[in-house]
């Protein structure tokens, strides 16, 4: 029962984001051809400014490259991590604030198990999230005469689930601390633009949050991020048993 409350609590924003993520892949793989024949028409031109249409001119040229840097490095980034954020919001601190968790903290269950009913929920809907976008890739790529590797799209998606679970798990654990709606995914959102600043003015590209969500080593071929893997896992483990320790304590 309480893993169906937790369903029905976030279904909404679940499937929301599941249409707006499939629509957005399908405009970057179908927006293709289109991108080629507008890169054509660009003149060469100096200074800083051509040097950076240069570059997203090569990455462009190359298909794979193409839907990294279009897909799982902006939209599906962006995006998904949204949705987690949204995801992450809300539970029993804000439901007990507007008076609608009285029959939910009389079930006979112990509030780490509803926290982790929540969570788990949560996080499996966001796996999805993450593996069926990616997936639909290689299949609408045959509609454009294109080809891309399965395997690739599953390790961007295990990547962006396991990274990205940070920023839902902080979500989350400032969800037991603040009983508005808004803070909490606020001050994530403003956490996540940060490690976003941070990854453009400072050498750390390769050490941040963010690059590991996108898999960037493994685009570049330096493998899988197994320590960024690892620490984020970590992390996001912390930070939901700090969330159920958090939510033991409160006086309801």
């Amino acid at each position: 029962m309480i893993w169906y409350k937790a369903w029905l609590d976030t279904r909404w924003r679940f499937a929301a984001g599941l249409v707006i993520l499939i629509l957005s892949g399908c405009a970057v793989v179908l927006g293709y051809p289109n991108a080629v024949k507008a890169l054509a028409q660009v003149s060469p031109i100096g200074g800083e400014i051509g040097r950076q249409i240069a570059e997203t001119a090569a990455l462009v040229r190359d298909y794979r490259a193409y839907i990294w840097s279009q897909w799982f490095r902006q939209n599906m980034r962006e995006l998904w991590v949204l949705f987690a954020v949204l995801l992450g919001t809300g539970g029993l601190l804000a439901q007990v604030s507007r008076g609608g968790a009285l029959y939910t903290l009389a079930l006979p269950v112990s509030r780490g198990r509803l926290l982790g009913a929540r969570a788990g929920t949560a996080l499996a809907e966001l796996l999805i999230l993450a593996l069926v976008p990616s997936l639909m890739i290689p299949l609408l790529s045959t509609a454009i005469g294109q080809s891309y590797s399965v395997a690739d799209a599953l390790v961007y998606a295990a990547c962006l689930f396991i990274a990205g679970s940070v920023l839902f798990s902080f979500t989350f654990l400032l969800s037991t601390v603040f009983r508005d709606l808004w803070r909490p995914p606020l001050m994530t959102l403003c956490l996540a633009v940060v490690f976003r600043l941070l990854e453009q003015f400072f050498v750390v590209e390769h050490f941040s949050l963010l690059s590991v969500v996108t898999g960037e080593r493994y685009f570049h071929g330096e493998g899988l991020p197994w320590l960024g893997l690892l620490v984020s896992a970590a992390v996001s483990a912390g930070l939901l048993y700090a969330a159920t320790r958090n939510i033991a304590r409160q006086d309801f």
